[in-house]
């Protein structure tokens, strides 16, 4: 093996004492492969154990807490107890291969198209339609703050059915431009109650979403139980959330008693927008100089080589998850560890869905969206 791809794969404890085999972690990402009742199926299954025996920790596909949170076709639900035995099968075909499971739990907003939610209606913090994705212009109705407060005991009830399922943790999914991001976005937060208004107050919904998974993971799990954060460090529209925003952000949630945050990146090394003094400046640098040692901070963003690997492992992070890298090359850990890494498939070859282990709907969605993935 390259001596300089050794650091990757030495063994990392989480601040709970949880350790992990490597510091290599499977990325979540939807694969819109469910059944129609939020249950999972065989193709999703194992696609997800085809993938799990390399990685340290697998972070699932976002699944939705309440009914209107559906955020895709074909996402598996954690929001009734009847899930619990789908959310089982999953979390063992994780763990039977080696890696920690992790559950995403997450409610879609306005972002959730309306055939999949109760009687087509779409909420969110205000009723702001969204300016991007394929709910642009849609209205959403505003939450009521009752309304709001069922959310985040969903959130909660959601977590104790991922401690009942066997899950070694769970990711709350405030990234992405889904309900937990619009009520920290002034786009789409103009509330004028206590969820609303300075920068502070719209961190009242994130941060009350962490004491409620936190309370439970109490209540019903050990302190084992790895509860992750998940956020988005920008947004393009104006207003917007700016890269000074999410640091302020961050900085509260590195105090919370979290076992690791995870920013959401397209390419590890890109840039502040706004914000900041420097937007020549990696967003990466800029996270990782505000947490200091506080907590661990998961990197990711197109990384399918070693080479890329070893560069963001430079920068300082602790974790580095690969999503689309894992897709093309399920084997990409084990090649490293075995000194194959001239071996590691780095575009996806059309012509093995099946030695891939790849549902059809995910196989679909890559085939029919050109630049998604490398080879496409």
């Amino acid at each position: 093996m390259n001596p300089d791809n050794q650091f990757m794969l030495t063994s990392f404890t989480l601040p709970n004492g949880v350790e992990l085999k490597n510091r290599i972690v499977m990325a979540p990402m939807t694969n819109f492969s469910s059944n129609q009742d939020g249950t999972v199926t065989d193709a999703e299954v194992n696609y997800y154990a085809r993938r799990s025996s390399g990685v340290s920790m697998v972070i699932t596909a976002c699944t939705y807490v309440t009914p209107n949170g559906k955020g895709f076709p074909g996402e598996f639900g954690g929001d009734k107890d009847e899930m619990i035995p789908s959310l089982t099968r999953l979390a063992s075909a994780i763990k039977e291969q080696g890696a920690k499971a992790v559950l995403q739990i997450f409610h879609g907003g306005r972002q959730c198209p309306p055939d999949l939610v109760p009687n087509g209606e779409i909420v969110s913090a205000s009723a702001v339609p969204a300016e991007r994705g394929d709910v642009q212009g849609k209205e959403p109705r505003a939450l009521t703050e009752s309304e709001v407060e069922d959310i985040i005991k969903a959130f909660g009830e959601t977590t104790r059915r991922a401690i009942e399922a066997g899950y070694d943790g769970v990711e709350i999914h405030g990234a992405n431009g889904y309900l937990i991001q619009q009520f920290f976005s002034p786009h789409s937060n103009r509330r004028e109650d206590r969820f609303g208004g300075s920068v502070e107050k719209r961190m009242t919904f994130p941060l009350a979403i962490v004491d409620e998974v936190q309370k439970v993971i109490k209540e019903h799990a050990t302190p084992e139980f790895i509860v992750g954060y998940r956020f988005s460090p920008e947004e393009g529209e104006d207003p917007g959330i700016t890269m000074g925003d999410t640091l302020k952000l961050v900085d509260t949630l590195a105090d919370k008693g979290l076992t690791y945050l995870h920013v959401s990146l397209n390419e590890f090394f890109s840039t502040a927008r706004r914000g900041v003094e420097d937007t020549t400046k990696a967003r990466i640098e800029y996270l990782l100089e505000t947490i200091g040692n506080r907590v661990p901070l998961i990197g990711v963003g197109s990384i399918y080589t070693t080479e890329d690997a070893r560069n963001a492992f430079k920068a300082g992070i602790p974790l580095l998850a690969i999503g689309r890298g894992l897709i093309i090359e399920p084997d990409w850990v084990q090649k490293v560890a075995e000194g194959k890494e001239d071996e590691i498939v780095t575009k996806i070859d059309k012509n093995k869905q099946q030695e891939l282990v790849i549902p059809d709907p995910l196989w679909n969605a890559i085939i029919h969206t050109p630049g998604w993935f490398p080879g496409v």
